[in-house]
């Protein structure tokens, strides 16, 4: 059954936090403004910090969660370019991605945790982070959907100046990519 007013819980990186767009073009409000068609009062709560890293979200999601007014429907995770481009340890983000699966399970919030392929610039150094979402996902019970679809990531229209961080065209696609996985994580919860 369908809750009557779902509320997302999109908790990670720039990519949720809408780095270098407006409010209205961020991922989140894009999202909220195509769920409304399905789910009129839908509501997707922006938790994103940018520059933020797995260890980061994990640091910050216990008061996160203790703030809210009640459980969310679904969290969407989005967290790893930052940890692949600091090199921070794969044991590290793995023990710290797993322990918010964990505490998101604990509280009985269903989870879709994206992806994102490494660029072929990046793909050596991103080479031993490949495979730790999916793994854990499965292990948890969790969704995993890649965040940007095939021709997005890297392509010269669809980044800011920074030729790094999507663009609201970018971000645009990016929703039409995961709005029917949100939806059927909705309808099933």
């Amino acid at each position: 059954m369908t809750r009557p007013h779902p509320v997302i819980l999109a908790i990670g990186d720039s990519l949720v936090a809408g780095y270098g767009l407006t409010q209205a073009d961020s991922f989140t409000a894009q999202l909220e403004r195509r769920l409304r068609a399905t789910f009129p009062d839908a509501r997707v709560m922006n938790a994103g910090v940018s520059g933020d890293t797995a260890a980061g979200v994990l640091k910050r999601l216990p008061a996160l969660l203790s703030r809210l007014p009640a459980r969310p429907s679904l969290a969407i995770v989005q967290v790893g370019p930052n940890d692949v481009l600091r090199q921070v340890p794969p044991s590290v983000v793995r023990a710290s991605l797993e322990a918010i699966l964990l505490e998101l399970g604990r509280c009985e919030i269903p989870v879709l945790l994206t992806t994102v392929e490494p660029p072929a610039l990046l793909r050596d150094r991103a080479a031993a982070y490949i495979g730790i979402h999916q793994e854990l996902a499965a292990l948890h019970s969790a969704v995993t959907a890649p965040f940007f679809p095939d021709g997005v990531l890297g392509h010269p229209a669809m980044v800011l100046a920074d030729r790094m961080h999507p663009n609201s065209k970018a971000i645009s696609a990016v929703v039409d990519a995961l709005l029917s996985t949100v939806e059927k994580l909705l309808d099933d919860h």
